[in-house]
């Protein structure tokens, strides 16, 4: 990308006062279990997709390649389109409904999003968990996807306007956290499940996202809306009373009357999706693309989602792949960790670069350990206990980094971006004030030859500064 991340050395326009209240931790830590939706999904279906009992009853062909045929050949094994449909609902749906759940999130507010997000995905769990065929599986991982777009696109946005600007990092990087927790979850009640007596395991593992979509549901319902929502919605004195009691201070005109005039800025915007491909918002559109592009990108979720299938191939029986999965979920959990200490310290681009090479570095070592004992052939034969071990560590050390840096990175930097007449359709900022974020652009080595000049001072939300 042109220009690269948003450099940290960018001094803010203004320093708004506010405390990091136990108000706004405790109700940032609810809204991140929105995550867990996620994260669960993710761990299970990978789980059960290695159960013998769930291949044979809705994936036949699949079961007949792993375990009646004599190959030897380890590659392609799971090739079944009916399978491919199963995994990829999910995805082209949460595709399809972010783009819907922009308009609700803005009309209706930041929490409603995330009550109907959590609602579809426990519609969802509860047809996975009783399915009796394919296409029950199916459409219940459509819905499961469908709620997962409401959920992505809310929780960061409500993260992000909640939490101070010098904490925004950290409590928006709860949410990945939760999504890390729900595949370690996943992961271990996969393990635990697969024992289960009679093959139905799977349905347990299945049908147990209910927990997480009552979690997100009836959290929602105790949440407040954020001070940016209620001033979209015309809630002015609502609205700053809620801002009094979420900064911890009575002193909040200043910020106040920054997020009304960028309020007073979007109602004058009749089409937002339409505003995001003016040049003044390229620098944005484009780091929102292909952050979470590069995001995905990167190769996580064939990692996490494959796991136990992967650990399997690389010759640990079914119980050791499905605990090797939980071992990498926990590495995922400790290292997003580490991502929640540092990104309000170190940076985002510094963890983005960092990431990045120790990503790399990782998949040029599985991808050669893997090409070396696999060959073009696909036939290991006996593979030595050292060689599944090192390449564990491999993924465990890239999963890491994933974890701390690209993780994490991928949702913050999208949600916090955007000037507030564009942010709701649009789903660096270290210590910067949301409402500030158009400064970051107009000082910026590259971009600024995008953003200066055009409206500076209504388009990007706030009065003059500079």
């Amino acid at each position: 990308m042109a220009g690269g991340p948003m450099h940290n050395s960018v001094k803010p326009g203004k320093q708004y006062p506010g405390n990091l209240t136990t108000y706004v931790t405790v109700t940032c830590i609810v809204a991140a279990m929105g995550g867990l939706i996620f994260g669960y999904d993710i761990g299970i279906s990978g789980g059960v997709t290695s159960m013998d009992s769930f291949l044979k009853k809705f994936f036949p062909s699949v079961y007949r390649k792993t375990n009646l045929e004599k190959s030897t050949n380890q590659y392609c094994q799971y090739n079944s389109q009916t399978l491919t449909m199963f995994t990829s609902s999910l995805y082209l749906a949460a595709l399809l409904s972010s783009l819907v759940a922009s308009t609700v999130t803005r009309k209706f507010g930041r929490k409603y999003s995330m009550l109907f997000g959590g609602f579809l995905f426990l519609v969802g769990a509860i047809l996975n968990g009783f399915a009796q065929a394919v296409w029950y599986l199916i459409l219940g991982r459509i819905l499961l996807g469908l709620g997962i777009g409401f959920a992505n696109q809310a929780v960061p946005l409500y993260l992000s306007e909640m939490a101070p600007y010098k904490y925004r990092g950290s409590l928006n990087v709860c949410f990945q956290l939760s999504i890390t927790i729900g595949i370690l979850i996943a992961n271990v009640l996969n393990y635990f499940f697969a024992k289960v007596e009679g093959g139905w395991g799977w349905r347990l593992s299945l049908g147990g996202a209910v927990v997480p979509a009552l979690i997100i549901s009836i959290g929602s319902l105790i949440l407040p809306d954020t001070p940016n929502s209620m001033i979209e919605r015309g809630e002015i004195d609502e609205a700053k009373k809620k801002l009094k009691r979420v900064r911890g201070v009575e002193d909040v005109d200043e910020e106040f009357a920054d997020l009304v005039a960028a309020s007073e800025a979007s109602k004058q915007v009749e089409n937002p999706w339409t505003n995001l491909l003016q040049r003044k918002y390229r620098p944005h559109l484009v780091m929102a693309f292909f952050i979470p592009f590069f995001q995905q990108f990167t190769g996580i979720n064939v990692i996490m989602f494959y796991a136990p299938v992967l650990f399997q191939s690389i010759g640990f029986k079914d119980d050791a792949s499905l605990m090797s999965a939980v071992i990498t979920g926990f590495v995922n959990v400790i290292a997003t960790i580490v991502s929640i200490y540092g990104v309000d310290r170190w940076g985002r681009r510094a963890l983005l670069l960092e990431g990045g090479i120790q990503i790399i570095l990782c998949q040029i070592a599985v991808a050669a350990s893997i090409g070396a004992k696999f060959g073009l052939s696909g036939e290991p034969g006996e593979l030595p206990k050292w060689y599944a071990i090192a390449v564990v560590i491999f993924i465990c050390i890239y999963v890491s980094g994933f974890a701390w840096s690209w993780g994490p990175l991928g949702w913050l930097v999208p949600s916090e971006i955007f000037p507030l007449e564009i942010r709701s359709a649009a789903q660096k900022t270290k210590g910067i004030p949301i409402e500030e974020m158009g400064n970051v652009w107009k000082t910026h080595w590259y971009w600024s030859r995008f953003v200066n000049g055009e409206d500076d001072d209504v388009h990007n939300g706030v009065k003059s500064v500079v």
